[in-house]
C-alpha cells in the first residue's frame, strides 16, 4: 500500500483534547484533527471552506509513531475578547481590540504544551479523491499557509521531509529521515529519544501486524464542524514497543 510519511518536530506543540472550564490539556501525540488541519493549511484550504475540509477528512487515514512526546509545559494564559454581538463580525484581531474598551473581557486559561516532541505521521487514501498523496507531498514541501503544531504559537522547527513509500504500515512508520542536527546520535541525545516508541493508528487492530499488547480506545478527535467546534468519536489502536 502507498503511504505519505512525514515527521513533525518543534520546540512546542499542543495537541488539543476535551477541554473543561479554563484548562486546555494537550495529548501526547498529534490528534487526527490536528493532522488534518496541518494538511489543509499546506493545501491552502481556508477554515470556512467546509466542503473541501470534509472531502479531505473523508479521504485520508492517519497513523502516528511517537518517538518522544516531549516534556510537559504549562502556560497561564490571558487574552482579551470582545462581548458577543450578533450584528457584528470581527475579521481580524485588530478589529476585535479596536472595539469599545468597555466591551472587552479578559479570558483566563491554563494551556498545556509538549516540548521537544518528535513524531512520524503516515497518511493514506481511504477513498478516491482529488486530494492525492502526491498533491499532499507537494503541498507539504511548499505549503500555501504556514503549518503549525496544534497552535499558531507552535511553529515547525525542522522540514517535514515528506516521503511517498510503498510498504506495510509499520515499515512506512519506521521510515528514516535526515537528522535534525549533525547526526542521528546528536538527535537522540538532544531529543532524549529512548528505545520505547508508541504506534497509534486507525482502522483494524491488526493493521500494524500480529502483535500482542494492542490496546483500542475511543478518542474524540474526528472533526465534524469548525463553526460550533464539534467532534465525533473514532476508534484508535495503540501499541508500545521497544526498539533495538
Amino acid at each position: 500500500m502507498q503511504y505519505l510519511v512525514f515527521r513533525l518536530y518543534g520546540p512546542m506543540a499542543s495537541w488539543g483534547e476535551a477541554a473543561v472550564g479554563g484548562d486546555r490539556p494537550s495529548g501526547l501525540a498529534p490528534s487526527r484533527s490536528a493532522v488534518l488541519g496541518l494538511l489543509g493549511a499546506a493545501l491552502g484550504i481556508k477554515r470556512d471552506d467546509a466542503s473541501r475540509l470534509d472531502a479531505l477528512r473523508a479521504s485520508i487515514g492517519i497513523a502516528i509513531k511517537a518517538y518522544s512526546s516531549g516534556g510537559l509545559m504549562r502556560d497561564y494564559h490571558t487574552a482579551q475578547v470582545p462581548s458577543q454581538e450578533k450584528k457584528r463580525t470581527f475579521y481580524t484581531r485588530k478589529d476585535e481590540l479596536g472595539t469599545d474598551k468597555d466591551k472587552l473581557n479578559t479570558v483566563l486559561s491554563s494551556r498545556d504544551y509538549r516540548s521537544d516532541g518528535y513524531w512520524v505521521v503516515a497518511v493514506w487514501q481511504q477513498q478516491e479523491s482529488e486530494v492525492t498523496l502526491e498533491a499532499l507531498a507537494r503541498a507539504l514541501t511548499k505549503p500555501a499557509f504556514i503549518p503549525y503544531l496544534g497552535r499558531k504559537a507552535c511553529p515547525l522547527a525542522a522540514p517535514v521531509a515528506p516521503l511517498l513509500i510503498e510498504a506495510e504500515l509499520k515499515a512506512a512508520l519506521d521510515s528514516s529521515f535526515p537528522p535534525i542536527l549533525g547526526s542521528f546520535e546528536q538527535d537522540r541525545r538532544w531529543l532524549d529519544l529512548g528505545s520505547t516508541v508508541t504506534y497509534l493508528w486507525q482502522g483494524m487492530a491488526d493493521d500494524l501486524g500480529a502483535y500482542d499488547g494492542v490496546q483500542s480506545r475511543n478518542v474524540w478527535d474526528e472533526p465534524i464542524s469548525r463553526m460550533p467546534w464539534q467532534f465525533a468519536a473514532r476508534q484508535e489502536h495503540q501499541l508500545i514497543l521497544v526498539e533495538e
